[in-house]
């Protein structure tokens, strides 16, 4: 049985890839603020990622598919791509703001990150912009999407409105996306100016 052929056994391969490569070639240097780093930055290129299909992809695409009178329309994207993509895009924009906190709390960078001290100014602010956009995606984007794909009973004109709320949180986060992750890296490997 080959793990590759679903997407479950493929995490799972990877997981267990990346655990013998850490234990084999790190061995003691592994510790939990290792793993809290490793766990963030998966969750977060996942969040991140989706974000970015979602903007520079799919909404654009459905715009397309409704400017196309005699094309297929983008029905298939909005009842079976869109509700499983967005299942991943707010658990997984979970995952990074919790995995973020551990590595912060752990690291003992918690309060000076959220309190833009001095000594976490840079990690501080990509906190700060993470946690803005985990809101919008909870807050904003999820419930007005579940309008949006008829997943809860919205008339005409709330969809009409739960997409432009959408769309703008979504967009809001996909410009504060670029800010945020110059941060993080910044924070352990120097801002790139």
């Amino acid at each position: 049985m080959n793990p590759l052929t679903s997407v479950k056994g493929s995490i799972i391969a990877g997981f267990v890839l990346a655990t013998l490569f850490a234990v084999i070639h790190v061995g003691s240097a592994w510790n939990e603020l290792s793993l809290a780093r490793w766990f963030h930055i998966v969750s977060g290129i996942t969040w991140i990622g989706l974000l970015y299909y979602f903007n520079a992809i799919q909404v654009p695409a459905l715009a397309e598919a409704a400017a196309d009178k005699g094309g297929p329309g983008g029905a298939g994207i909005s009842k079976y791509v869109a509700p499983r993509a967005l299942l991943w895009f707010r658990w997984s924009a979970l995952a990074t703001w919790l995995t973020g906190a551990w590595y912060l709390l752990r690291s003992g960078n918690f309060v000076n990150a959220f309190t833009l001290a001095d000594s976490a100014l840079v990690i501080g602010v990509g906190a700060w912009l993470g946690t803005i956009m985990l809101f919008n995606v909870w807050v904003l984007i999820w419930p007005n999407q579940k309008k949006v794909l008829g997943l809860v009973a919205a008339t005409d004109e709330q969809k009409a409105a739960a997409r432009k709320t959408a769309l703008i949180a979504s967009r809001t986060n996909f410009a504060l996306s670029i800010p945020m992750l110059m941060c993080m890296a910044g924070a352990t490997h120097g801002l790139p100016f």
